[in-house]
């Protein structure tokens, strides 16, 4: 456990620097003033907080109170790392006759500008929350109270047992036994109380995740961090969100909004920003905003995140402020956990995982008052292992344009600038790929190019910030005024700068066929069809190549599933425009307020492009490669392995047929997912020119059994007719689709029955019986297995700003 002088209000320097405790203080008890007077008792655990005398409500203190984690669990799945950032909370304590009770209110609910008696009614209108209350161990004469926060902090305050729960670790209870609260590690200053707790927690059902990592997984232990923050000063100005400027909200519920006004509304969650000329064009700041790098990120990694966070320096200073947006790398005295530091933590895990941008913000007005950013280590191993699968690893720590710990770190670069823009209130822009690489709020795959017939790495990445960020910049921070925010984001419109989140983003069943995650291009259709030729140029050179001397020839298989699915996301990106609709996150009154269906052509050729991914050459694994790929596994069980292969057909023998299976299902999951089924039967009834399900179901069924003379062929053929009917049995909810599946069915049953092959008549008859068709899509579900290809766990990063 790290420990911690207390220290004075004097040691308030820029470094964080701590004073040694004053000479006059036993061993064991230790007394501090800074944000509230504060005497530690070591020996008997106590921490005693000096409270003022309470005003007629019975309040004796009103602060912002966080709780993060200074020690994680070290899994991507359950997503509590170190660094990992809990709700923020208005705390308040209120004296109660003897007693003092700890509170969160409820400041959402609220009656902004309003006479008293209507804002104490939008306040009891509400629950509040009672987290705690204890006696007072010392009334003072001027009316205050002393008290012992220690219980408090003991408790499950931060809710790790339900959060372990909900991630699918089941059953974990605090265990007080085995918990107390650290008093010698608390920090005092003028404006935060830094406190921590050791917490252990108990289960007899902890799950495979946890029996993967912890070394007893019925009981596992964390040190929670507690900050008590003081409320901000006044002068910082809330500012009105905009849903076409791409930030987060901290939503209010005013009812003293006047009558025709939105009760419910958003405030745009930022730092506060101020000039020191403010009426200068460009000016120096007050207080910039300053993001640490983790001093525990390798050099090389420290150096790539500190050049790509400090890009956002240039947005900062287009929007006329200088100097306002700084990086440095974590002195080894400041305390990563201390609320005044935004800090970039490098984060160890089990297996990959996601990254995300966190920040603890004032639930009344949207000021962020701490960035804390979590980046997961070993996604960085992952991309060096996909480039030396892509160009091979004759070039690895050489510094070439192929060099794949080169790209890697190139990578790294961008993903510290994404989940910074989290941390300073941006959400992911997934349109920005459509627009040459106008955010580093998208999803970047690399841009692999074509030299000399062989993959190219020389562009991977992009170097900058991107235009679209200079505008959200320029929105969020240039100004304080929203008459005057809304010019600036009607500009960004009107200059056809394209912004699309995560909501009409993720899932194969979205249809804005400008956003799509890890695609690249302007054309997402023609960028189909080109990675398909750098897909089949990587794969006639895997092999020998891309392994490194001594290396398990085991790992090859791992090695290969990226280079085999280098189509994935391009596949869903294409797949969007059938069916697709292009829209905005339009107002009234600014234009844009009308969506268009992607055009006849576009559709027809999305199809074209989809289907050539289902062609048996594209699917046909090399014969050369299956004797390299059947190599035997030795050694401890490597979870990050296990799930990152394709399955095999038993021992070390790889099954062709199983990469070909997987690949089939990526397709054919973007094609037939529900809802892009219903739009295009929708479409169609509405205009007679655009493509509908029966084209669809028709050109796909007719395409790959057609093409199903060999085994590849077949498997690919038999994968389709599966799959459609298990897309029957899920369009139940919507009759019309069912109908035409149905009939495509009936059809696709007698049509096989007539082919001479065994598999076509066998599963014509299964067609044809229902419970012998149930019983195969009950066995096909979720079949075959795809390995991962984002990191792995939640999705965490697209809720990243807490």
């Amino acid at each position: 456990m790290k420990r911690a002088y207390l220290v004075f209000a004097a040691a308030l320097l820029a470094t964080s620097a701590l004073a040694a405790p004053p000479a006059s203080s036993s061993a064991s008890t230790l007394s501090a003033n800074g944000l509230l007077p504060v005497q530690i008792d070591k020996s008997a655990g106590k921490i005693l907080l000096t409270l003022p005398a309470a005003d007629a409500d019975g309040i004796a203190g009103r602060f912002l109170y966080a709780t993060s984690l200074r020690t994680g669990i070290g899994s991507a799945e359950l997503n509590m790392d170190r660094g990992f950032i809990g709700n923020t909370y208005l705390l308040v304590f209120r004296r109660i006759g003897g007693k003092v009770a700890i509170q969160y209110e409820n400041p959402r609910f609220r009656a902004s500008n309003a006479p008293a008696a209507e804002q104490a009614a939008a306040r009891d209108s509400f629950a509040f929350t009672t987290a705690w209350i204890g006696k007072v161990d010392t009334a003072l004469p001027n009316g205050g109270a002393v008290i012992d926060i220690a219980p408090f902090l003991a408790g499950d305050v931060m809710g790790v047992g339900a959060q372990l729960a909900q991630a699918g670790a089941k059953g974990f209870q605090l265990d007080p036994a085995l918990s107390v609260v650290d008093a010698g590690a608390t920090k005092v200053f003028p404006d935060n109380i830094e406190l921590e707790a050791l917490q252990t927690f108990n289960s007899d059902t902890p799950g495979s995740e946890i029996e993967n990592i912890a070394p007893n997984p019925r009981q596992i232990s964390l040190i929670v961090h507690h900050s008590l923050v003081r409320l901000p000063d006044a002068g910082f100005t809330p500012r009105r969100f905009d849903p076409r400027m791409g930030t987060f909200g901290t939503q209010a519920v005013d009812f003293g909004a006047p009558l025709g006004a939105p009760v419910v509304y958003d405030l745009a969650t930022r730092f506060r920003l101020e000039k020191t000329d403010p009426a200068a064009a460009r000016s120096t700041v007050k207080k910039p905003i300053i993001f640490y790098i983790d001093n525990a990120a390798p050099a090389p990694i420290r150096d790539a995140l500190a050049k790509g966070v400090s890009w956002w320096s240039q947005a900062f200073d287009a929007a006329g402020y200088i100097d306002a947006f700084q990086v440095k790398i974590l002195p080894p005295d400041v305390d990563p956990m201390d609320v005044r530091y935004n800090v970039v933590n490098w984060v160890d895990r089990a297996t990959r995982g996601w990254s995300f941008g966190q920040a603890i913000t004032d639930p009344r007005t949207g000021e962020i008052i701490k960035g804390a950013v979590v980046l997961g280590a070993l996604r960085v191993r992952q991309d060096i292992l996909i480039y030396e699968g892509l160009v091979g690893s004759a070039g690895l720590n050489g510094g070439g344009p192929n060099d794949p710990v080169r790209v890697a770190l190139a990578r790294i670069s961008q993903l510290g600038a994404h989940e910074v823009g989290h941390s300073l209130g941006f959400a992911h822009n997934f349109a920005a790929s459509t627009q040459d690489r106008a955010s580093v709020m998208d999803y970047p795959p690399p841009r692999i190019g074509m030299k000399d017939g062989a993959p190219d790495l020389s562009d991977a990445y992009a170097v900058g910030i991107g235009r679209w960020d200079k505008a959200a910049v320029d929105w969020l921070y240039g100004t304080d005024s929203d008459a005057v925010a809304k010019t600036k984001a009607d500009a960004a419109e009107a200059a056809g700068l394209r912004y699309i989140t995560d909501g009409d983003a993720r899932g194969a069943d979205v249809g804005q066929p400008w956003a799509a995650l890890w695609d690249d291009g302007a054309d997402p259709v023609a960028e189909l069809t080109r990675i398909l030729t750098v897909r089949r140029a990587a794969l006639d050179r895997f092999g020998m190549g891309v392994m490194t001397p001594g290396e398990p020839m085991a790992q090859m298989r791992r090695k290969l599933v990226p280079i085999w699915l280098l189509h994935r996301y391009q596949v869903d990106a294409a797949a969007k425009s059938l069916g697709g609709l292009t829209y905005t996150y339009a107002v009234a009154g600014a234009g844009h307020q009308q969506s268009a269906p992607v055009p006849a052509g576009q559709q027809r050729a999305a199809l074209t492009a989809l289907l050539a991914t289902l062609d048996p050459q594209a699917l046909h694994v090399p014969d050369r490669l299956v004797p390299l790929l059947s190599a035997g596994a030795q050694g401890s069980y490597d979870k990050q392995y296990e799930i990152e292969i394709f399955a095999e057909a038993g021992g070390p023998v790889f099954d062709p047929l199983v990469a070909t299976d997987v690949a089939a299902r990526v397709t054919l999951d973007a094609l037939l997912a529900p809802a892009r089924l219903t739009r295009l039967l929708q479409q169609h009834e509405r205009d007679a020119g655009l493509p509908g399900l029966d084209e669809m179901v028709d050109r796909l069924t007719a395409g790959v059994v057609d093409k199903a003379q060999d085994e590849v062929g077949q498997r690919i053929a038999w994968r389709t007719i599966v799959r459609i009917a298990q897309a029957r049995r899920d369009s139940a909810g919507d009759p019309n689709v069912a109908a035409v599946l149905d009939n495509r069915l009936r059809a696709l049953a007698d049509r096989l029955a007539a082919m001479k092959a065994a598999w076509a008549g066998s599963l014509a008859r299964t067609l044809r019986n229902r419970d012998d068709l149930n019983a195969l899509l009950d066995a096909q579900k979720d079949k075959p297995s795809i390995p991962p290809g984002m990191p792995i766990g939640d999705s965490a990063e697209y809720m990243d700003l807490r």
